[in-house]
Formats: structure tokens, sequence, C-alpha cells
């Protein structure tokens, strides 16, 4: 089921692509010098329909969209672009995730399924705050590695755009965001880890006893961008020091 935050964000996406095809819809009406019922009649739309539509009342079909378009001699296009990855967590990370909030010092704020916008729309498994070090981590939890360049690409991208979170503005003095990748520990994550190990070192060079130290002990600082194990057994599962 989808959580809160996600259909809130999908709301705001909708009321604002609405918003736009609208004034879109508007100004080339204007532009080209026709009325609401000239557009409507020829469109083989209501009038009094096409007003609501221009004044944000209404969400109209693609359909709808289509036919005002061809009227106004404009392309109508809708595609899908690859943003900051998929939203859903597979059956696996809720008890990595539980694995991870039950071995944090209580220092570090929690905020799951963190939605961010721009530049990359997207949303964060789980960020952790700590006010005191001014440390703000966009972790991701994966079972797999698919896709690792893509995996690695997205994971910077979202954490860099952090500061649209609407929670930003409530953090305080502005935190230097890091980030923190925990994957399940089998032998397929380990074989691609080894066979791209550089790459992983370059994106994720702290040491994972490090950042195990920073998330567990009241004092030891942030060490930067880690990658951190975790082994699960059933619905159990534990994080692993040590690369």
């Amino acid at each position: 089921m989808p959580s809160r935050n996600f259909d809130a964000a999908i709301r705001r996406v909708v009321v604002a692509r609405h918003r736009s095809l609208a004034e879109d819809i508007q100004r080339f009406r204007e532009d080209a010098g026709l009325s609401r019922a000239a557009l409507a009649g020829a469109a083989g739309v209501d009038a009094a329909f096409l007003g609501r539509i221009e004044r944000g009342d209404e969400r109209p079909s693609l359909e709808t969209y289509e036919r005002l378009a061809a009227v106004l001699g404009a392309d109508l296009s809708v595609r899908l672009y690859p943003n900051s990855g998929p939203a859903i967590r597979d059956r696996l990370s809720a008890p990595m995730l539980e694995a991870l909030l039950g071995i944090l010092h209580p220092r570090w704020r929690t905020f799951t399924e963190v939605p961010v916008r721009r530049p990359s729309r997207g949303w964060i498994d789980l960020v952790l705050h700590d006010a005191q070090e001014r440390a703000l981590l966009a972790a991701e939890l994966q079972s797999e590695l698919r896709r690792l360049e893509q995996l690695i690409r997205w994971h910077a991208e979202k954490a860099a755009s952090l500061p649209s979170w609407e929670g930003w503005s409530q953090l305080g003095a502005a935190p230097d965001v890091s980030q923190i990748l925990l994957v399940q520990r089998t032998r397929a994550t380990r074989a691609v880890a080894t066979a791209f190990a550089r790459q992983l070192r370059a994106a994720y060079p702290a040491h994972p006893d490090d950042a195990l130290a920073a998330l567990t002990t009241p004092r030891s600082p942030w060490p930067g961008p880690a990658l951190l194990w975790a082994e699960v057994t059933g619905s159990k599962a534990r994080v692993l020091g040590g690369r």
C-alpha cells in the first residue's frame, strides 16, 4: 500500500501537470484569437467544461487534451523519462531497514521514504540526521546489485536533491549531505562487488567499520559515503562490519 508521503507527492505532481497544460491551452487559444466556444466546438468538447479546464477546476483525459491540442495545431507529448529509480522496496528491504534502525544511536533522527523533487525526482529509503554533527545521510537499501552504474548515479543524484525535500528547512543549519548503501550480502552481490570493486570504492570510500561506529556510538564523526552489508535470514537481518 502506498505511503501518505507517496500519495501526497503524486497529488502535487498531478496538480502541477494539469495546471501547466491548462495554461498552455489558454495561451495557445488566445494567441490564435479563438474564443472558448469556438475551440470547444471544433474539438467536440463542452464549452463550460473547457472553461473549467482553463481555470484548473477539471482534470480531463488525455483524449480531451489531444482533441484540444489538435485544433490548436499543437502536439501533446506524454512519455516516461528515467530519473531516480523505483520507489518500490522488495520484500528483503523491510528486515534490512529494521536492522539498520535497530543499531542507530539516539543522536540520529530518522525519516523514511523521503521524497525529493529537483534536480532529480524520487524517494530515498531512509534519511538520517545528526544535528550536532550537521550530517545528513541518504540511505538506499538493495537486495541485489543490478545496473550498478545507474544505482550509483541515482543514489548520488537523489542525495544531491535533498535540499528540495520539504523537511530540509526544519533541519536548522545546512547539513553536510552524505550517503549509505546497505546491500544484502549474498554470493551474487559479493561477486558483483568484487568485479567492480574500484567503482564501489570510488563511490563509497569510507571504511564500513568507521561508518558503523558513527551510526552506533555518540561521538564518532561520520566518515563519508559508505557501503554496508546486511545478512538476511528469513524475516531477520543484521548489519555487518568489515569490507
